[in-house]
């Protein structure tokens, strides 16, 4: 299976469907009698309800229903809750709870407040702009560091200094003695910026009642339909996950946004219960702005202590983290202890004290975007080592080879405890100079002086704690007529699983991937599953689908030798055909397949069909991907306006399965960190807290003009931890284009930092401040 198999790059054969418009997705749907909702949401960022009237919008032609959280609540929804507990220095993490609709207090502009079913959109809407609501303004606080200040508003009457956790990574008294001990010592403050996911498909829910089953059925776009499923049911619908079924159909991108546990999933679901008919709700772009989970959203002050060769002893940091108004699935643990796995990153560092405080604002509530806390704590270390280079006079790269792990060193426990179990930091960041030409940018410099512009460099190393949720399942089957269907417990969003995961078959069984089927999206398909995030599913499903293909193997292998009458380990699978060792006897799979399928021909105690259900755990939560990215930057000091102009990265992904997969991963994750560092930013009035950010015209996201050609680079180095040795791959981009690309305009502009955005009016203000220091300092 040269031609399929593992390692191959073989174009996406999902493709094809996709771009020639025969893809399915959730708006695509449309079950027989089915409403459509809309949601009323809150204008206001912060604000009591003193009433709420509906009769009015009751009486609307082709209106079905004007519900509330009355209704909700009359009914038994249940509220919903974070899914992670994060432990707190202090005080135990607090979380208020989320209603699914509001009826007494409204915490941010999108706050659903009251859901309108119709027989069309257009009369739930026109029934909408009907609903009476009387607000009480009450003073809101969106700025996530000022949200953690003495005297700002209170979100939540029980913490009235907004802070949801406050958290420790501890080993304080370990820093305290590095920076006692420390030549010289360096510091940053820096913003991460809050951002948008935007998936190109608007988030959509469909919800269905089967009143003779006693069952829901939903559809909706998702990362993984077992963990929509099992968290609807236990924390909304407050029902066994047997009376949900889950249906997730092809997904326009996810970034860590999709799936998690939301209102207006519950919402759909509710209200086809009580009419009696299929519930549809599609979000607008605005709506989607103001209902989806933001990401990011942390003010830091971070130092670091180094000998006098320029080695690391010793990091302090301190992250004031915004959670927005409610905690979501994921929110606290992000900042926390779900970034600091990666803690000191891929340096021998292990005096790290990092305390978060989470704090609540009147803003989107936050979660897991494409990396979840490994950019931000990729970007403090690179950061402060840009500023360790420029304090110790020796160049970016030559501070980060004195203070890399070694390979010697591996594996390495790190500040954490977690076991960084490969890597070759040194030699890939070598791989990735080489690609970017480092050594020549002086000339390039200078060619950008002579006209006019400034040129700068910047590089930034990542790493990644890739995985999470350490078990998936995965069913091989074989049909009599020879079809090989594949059902994993992951979910493809856009990564190419149809293509990869039968690349793994393809080479297990030498069978032709044209035989074969792959099978997502469907709860009742599989009794588990846990989803992709984290860069999760090669390293779960991959070696999930290897299992179970192996376990097919063994079984066909011990037909095809009853059939032989030959010993079953004297049966070899060698291109797709069964052959006893050392002789010319063999059998096809043809053959094999049908005695699988006929009882006579089986050997005794063998049970019909080739169908292997298999779920793979493992004992260790992640592995390492790594790399490291350069960036090259020309700046226009007429305007500020910052231009890629090169671009290099070689990752670390293990083993790879598919380079032509991998490298469209890459490129995925480099334009979100492009977007991160030049111009996405999800902003709020400080006085008003309306959102200002809530459509395209003032939320830029980069386009393929934004980038430039990517020279990308892979280091194989196999991880011990799974039968694959692949690492994640995905998120990488994320972690690794903020830090390569600030450190480069900093370097164009003569600046020891400046926040992300890099957006052209910043930049340019920037140069301003430095012209007229100059001219100061002159005078």
């Amino acid at each position: 299976m040269e031609r399929n198999g593992i390692g191959q790059p073989l174009r996406r054969r999902e493709d094809t469907r996709l771009l020639t418009g025969r893809g399915r997705y959730t708006d695509d749907i449309d079950p027989p009698g089915c409403a459509q909702a809309v949601i009323l949401r809150s204008p206001h960022a912060h604000a009591r309800i003193l009433a709420i009237r509906t009769d009015a919008a009751a009486t609307v032609p082709g209106v079905l229903a004007v519900l509330t959280g009355h209704d909700a609540a009359a009914d038994g929804l249940g509220r919903l809750v974070t899914l992670f507990d994060v432990p707190g220095r202090d005080a135990p993490l607090f979380d208020p709870g989320r209603d699914i609709l509001q009826t007494e207090c409204v915490r941010y502009v999108g706050d659903p407040v009251v859901l309108i079913v119709a027989e069309t959109r257009q009369a739930a809407q026109d029934a909408a702009d009907l609903v009476e609501i009387d607000y009480e303004p009450l003073p809101a606080v969106t700025d996530t560091a000022a949200a953690a200040e003495p005297g700002a508003p209170v979100v939540w009457q029980g913490r009235p200094d907004n802070t949801a956790v406050l958290w420790d990574s501890g080993r304080a008294e370990e820093v305290e003695a590095a920076f006692r001990a420390a030549y010289r010592t360096v510091s940053v403050s820096l913003v991460n910026n809050r951002m948008v996911a935007n998936p190109m498909e608007p988030r959509v829910a469909i919800g269905e009642w089967d009143e003779a089953a006693g069952r829901y059925l939903f559809h909706g776009p998702s990362q993984g339909t077992h963990r929509v499923r099992d968290n609807l049911a236990k924390h909304a619908l407050k029902v066994s996950s047997a009376q949900l079924r889950v249906v997730s159909p092809d997904v326009g991108g996810g970034f860590g946004a999709r799936g998690k546990l939301m209102p207006e999933n519950a919402l759909v679901l509710w209200a086809a219960r009580r009419l009696g008919r299929p519930v549809k709700w599609l979000a607008g772009r605005t709506e989607t702005f103001q209902s989806d989970p933001h990401g990011r959203d942390q003010v830091t002050r971070a130092e670091m202590a180094l000998d006098a060769n320029g080695k690391c002893l010793g990091v302090r940091i301190r992250t004031v983290a915004g959670m927005g108004a409610y905690l979501q699935d994921m929110g606290p643990r992000v900042p926390t202890t779900g970034g600091a796995r990666i803690m000191g990153t891929v340096y021998d560092c292990t005096a790290i004290n990092n305390e978060v405080r989470c704090v609540f604002t009147n803003t989107v509530p936050t979660d897991a975007f494409r990396g979840a806390g490994r950019p931000e704590t990729a970007y403090i270390m690179e950061r402060l080592f840009d500023r360790a280079a420029e304090a110790f006079g020796i160049g970016r790269d030559e501070i980060r080879r004195r203070n890399y792990i070694r390979p010697e060193q591996m594996p390495f426990r790190n500040a954490v405890g977690n076991l960084i179990d490969s890597g070759d930091f040194a030699g890939t960041q070598a791989m990735a100079l080489a690609l970017a030409d480092w050594n020549g940018f002086p000339a390039r410099r200078a060619a950008s002086r002579a006209s006019g512009r400034l040129r700068g460099i910047g590089l930034g190393y990542f790493i990644e704690a890739s995985g999470g949720l350490n078990s998936e399942t995965a069913r091989l089957r074989v049909t009599p007529e020879g079809r090989v269907e594949l059902r994993v417990g992951t979910f493809s969003h856009g990564q190419g699983h149809e293509t990869a995961f039968l690349q793994v078959v393809a080479e297990r069984l030498g069978i032709d991937p044209s035989a074969m089927d792959f099978i997502q999206g469907d709860s009742d398909e599989l009794p588990a599953g846990s989803g992709t995030g984290g860069s999760r599913s090669s390293q779960m499903g991959g070696v999930a689908v290897l299992r179970a293909s192996n376990a097919v193997v063994a079984k066909a292998r011990r037909i095809a030798a009853h059939l032989l009458e030959a010993a079953p380990e004297d049966v070899e699978l060698e291109g797709g055909r069964f052959r006893v060792a050392g002789t010319d006897l063999g059998l096809d799979w043809p053959r094999v397949i049908a005695a699988a399928h006929d009882p006579a021909q089986l050997p005794e105690g063998e049970a019909p069909g080739l169908d292997e259900l298999l779920t793979y755990t493992r004992d260790t939560e992640c592995n390492f991907p790594n790399g490291c990215h350069v960036a090259e930057v020309e700046v226009d000091p007429e305007t500020g306006q910052v231009t890629l102009a090169r671009y290099a990265a070689v990752d670390d992904v293990g083993n790879v399965i598919n380079p032509l997969l991998v490298h469209g991963q890459m490129h995925g994750g480099i334009m979100t960190g492009i977007g991160q560092a030049l111009m996405e930013e999800a902003r709020y009035d400080p006085e008003s807290g309306q959102f200002l950010t809530s459509t395209f015209q003032d939320y830029c996201m980069p386009r393929a003009g934004d980038g430039c050609d990517f020279q990308l680079g892979l280091n194989v180095v196999p991880t011990p931890t799974n039968d694959l040795g692949v690492k994640g791959a995905g998120e990488g981009g994320a972690c690794g284009a903020p830090p390569a690309i600030v450190s480069a305009v900093c370097d164009a502009l003569g600046l020891d930092h400046i926040d992300m955005p890099l957006t052209p009016e910043k930049v340019w203000r920037a140069l301003s401040l430095r012209r007229s220091a100059s001219r100061l300092a002159a005078e």
